[in-house]
């Protein structure tokens, strides 16, 4: 890593500045401090793009662009939030506000350094050289995660912590989001927790928050992200958090008007753009959906936190409005996407979707056919995810909407929402889907229903002292419908009652084949990442987390 070298001829930087005079002169003294590559941007836009798809070792960057939306915190977040920013790279902030609550906001993103205008040479490189300290400090950190080390690396970031070494507090946050990389949030939450012991800080009790929503402790994170806003009503990650906890309870109302405020807080965030436009659409506001899903397509289509699934609600929408030029927009807009990833399977199984609204809408309902029955037979494929069958929900929905009706659809329905309706929540998106033919959003909702009279069923086995016929029957039903719920059930009742279960080894090496099986794994082989702190994510909706003992 050139930053960890005294020597700076092979390091780079990017100065991010709308001002010309400004951007020349922070171009002229990194140059005179001895890096020898600096780039230029004008434009949050140009910035976002080179970030992602370059790394720099210095990236200086203006507060305030009075021609755009964004500001320099929104882009240090949105490239935070997905892991988009090496944790290698210098980030020094430069503005010309001195206000204690942009100070604040700064040291909650884990700035390197604030640098107040004007300023003298000395003083950045003053800045700069704190800031090579701290990388240097934790170097053995940032290389194991580099080299993909993160069970090292989280490991290296507790010892810094428990001996109170240099920097243990940055140490501390990067060991807890490791950890909730790590599916390990109760280890995150007890870190967090001994952060906001030693010194209370929102984003260590947004922390807790995390772990508890990772952990499947919804409403308890509900209730710790409330005081939090109350205390913090700008801090824009809780809402993402608190979005997130309201959709996993099924409150899809109150989610919805809690990513509006996280989206009217920072109005040019890709993410929260999508999440606000996913939740509008599949709470049936398609105005707000429409108008949320474009400014995200319009901002974010070359961005690489940009989803395309945003891109087929945004062709359903234009479907339904009946415009025909928007909705070849979308088309189109798929078209650059897989010329600029043409290894991405994704991104190409989605535009058949748009295709088939296509076909439909200039009335080609043969080809649309043949689409959507091809669509029919990837249903037990293992790539066969909660979106896939959200998107054919749709599909179907709107070929019965025109009376056009499959022979073999109601089964269908019957499938997909025994397998993927694992929560009240995951429910309503897939009955939302179906919206444009309300019988079948009821016959979804009827589907879960059977799944739940399988797990009181087995549960009241339990109840009548017969664990084992119990874990049986959960794990039965859950290899005829894939259904996680079902298995995780199984799962909670072996562990809760394994003194009274014979051959328990043998009951969960069977919960954990299973489990494997109703595990989504994407098509393409990709994967999804670390899990973001409020994305609205459909792609792994139907593997939850494993369950804690009861």
């Amino acid at each position: 890593m050139a930053l960890l070298s005294e020597d700076l001829s092979h390091s780079n930087a990017l100065v991010i500045e709308s001002n010309p005079a400004m951007r020349a002169l922070l171009v002229a003294q990194l140059r005179e401090f001895g890096v020898k590559t600096v780039t230029q941007c004008g434009r949050i836009l140009d910035a976002r793009r080179s970030l992602e798809y370059q790394s720099f070792d210095f990236v200086l960057c203006e507060l305030h662009f009075h021609d755009e939306n964004a500001s320099g915190q929104d882009l240090l977040d949105d490239l935070r939030r997905n892991q988009l920013l090496p944790f290698s790279t210098v980030f020094v902030m430069i503005t010309g506000e001195a206000t204690y609550r942009r100070v604040a906001e700064a040291a909650e993103s884990a700035l390197d350094g604030y640098l107040l205008k004007p300023h003298k040479p000395s003083q950045l490189s003053d800045r700069l050289q704190q800031a090579r300290l701290r990388k240097v400090s934790l170097q053995s950190i940032f290389l194991a995660i580099e080299d993909d080390n993160f069970a090292g690396a989280a490991r290296l970031c507790l010892e810094r912590f428990n001996s109170r070494g240099p920097y243990w507090l940055y140490a501390a946050r990067i060991g807890a989001e490791l950890l909730l990389r790590l599916d390990q949030p109760t280890e995150a939450k007890k870190l967090y927790e001994a952060v906001i012991r030693a010194k209370t800080l929102p984003w260590a009790r947004l922390g807790v928050a995390r772990s508890m929503l990772d952990g499947g402790q919804f409403s308890a994170a509900v209730s710790t992200l409330e005081n939090l806003i109350a205390e913090s009503p700008t801090f824009a990650d809780a809402y993402d958090v608190m979005g997130r906890a309201q959709f996993e309870l099924g409150k899809f109302e109150e989610a919805l008007a809690t990513y509006q405020m996280a989206s009217q807080l920072t109005p040019a965030s890709i993410s929260r753009l999508q999440s606000l436009g996913i939740m509008s659409f599949y709470a049936g506001q398609l105005d707000a959906a429409e108008e949320a899903l474009r400014r995200t397509c319009l901002i974010g289509l070359d961005s690489k936190i940009f989803d395309c699934q945003s891109l087929v609600l945004m062709a359903f929408v234009q479907f339904e409005r009946g415009d025909h030029k928007a909705l070849q927009r979308c088309a189109a807009d798929f078209d650059r996407l897989i010329e600029r990833n043409p290894e991405l399977e994704r991104p190409r199984r989605l535009a058949k979707v748009v295709l088939t609204l296509t076909l439909l809408q200039h009335h080609k309902i043969a080809a649309a056919l043949v689409a959507v029955r091809a669509m029919l037979q990837d249903i037990r494929l293992p790539g066969f995810d909660f979106e896939s069958a959200s998107n054919l929900v749709g599909l179907l929905a709107q070929l019965a909407k025109r009376a056009i009706q499959l022979d073999e659809v109601l089964p269908v329905m019957d499938q997909l929402a025994m397998r993927f309706c694992s929560s009240r929540a995951l429910t309503e998106v897939m009955a939302g889907s179906a919206k444009a033919y309300p019988s079948y959003a009821e016959h979804i909702r009827a589907g879960s229903g059977k799944i739940a009279k399988h797990a009181e069923y087995a549960i009241s086995l339990s109840l009548r002292g017969d664990p084992s016929g119990a874990v049986n029957e959960l794990l039965l039903r859950g290899q005829e419908t894939l259904n996680i719920k079902l298995v995780e059930s199984a799962e909670m009742v072996l562990t809760r009652y394994s003194a009274r279960i014979g051959d328990t080894a043998a009951l969960q090496s069977r919960v954990d084949a299973l489990r494997s099986q109703c595990r989504v794994k994407p098509a393409d082989g990709s994967d999804e990442g670390p899990r973001k702190a409020g994305a609205l994510s459909l792609r792994g909706a139907a593997s939850r987390k494993k369950p804690q003992p009861i």
